[in-house]
């Protein structure tokens, strides 16, 4: 069992929340574009919920930003966000109110996760094994990896 496998707990979840009231203070331009902050719904609450997770993905021209649901088998934001789409995306220093969203399929996951491995070797290197990904592009477990990671898509609205 990794590490990843349940929800964070104490300390590590105090930690974990921490860039949140960066990104409240406006001061979300200092994780550039490594990580983006997701306002939900609660799925059963209708409550407002707040998450900063790591980007894997980011392409300026369109401009989208990709993150995967890392943390446990089925994190809560996912499900939020699968139940009601998210109330706005912040990146560096843009806001996107309402964003558009897209679930990435196993061959897309695979390759912005093959390619984050290339973009960021030293984070990979220790990312890799918490999370259950092989570290070697050349593992022919890949797409079987890909196929039960999550990862989803935003960019603005048209």
């Amino acid at each position: 069992m990794s590490v990843t496998d349940r929800k964070p707990r104490g300390l590590l979840r105090v930690l974990l929340r921490a860039p949140i009231y960066l990104y409240r203070a406006g001061l979300g331009f200092l994780a550039g574009h490594r990580f983006v902050y997701l306002a939900h719904r609660g799925r059963r609450t209708g409550a407002r919920r707040e998450v900063v997770v790591e980007v894997v993905g980011y392409d300026p021209e369109i401009p989208e930003v990709v993150v995967v649901a890392a943390w446990g088998k089925n994190p809560d934001w996912y499900r939020n966000i699968q139940a009601a789409p998210a109330i706005e995306v912040r990146l560096s220093r843009h806001r996107w109110p309402r964003p558009e969203h897209r679930y990435l399929d196993a061959a897309e996951v695979q390759r912005v996760l093959l390619a984050y491995s290339r973009a960021h070797p030293s984070a990979w290197k220790r990312l890799a094994p918490l999370l259950g990904f092989p570290a070697d592009p050349a593992d022919s477990r890949w797409p079987e990896v890909a196929a039960r990671t999550r990862a989803i898509a935003f960019r603005p609205r048209s």
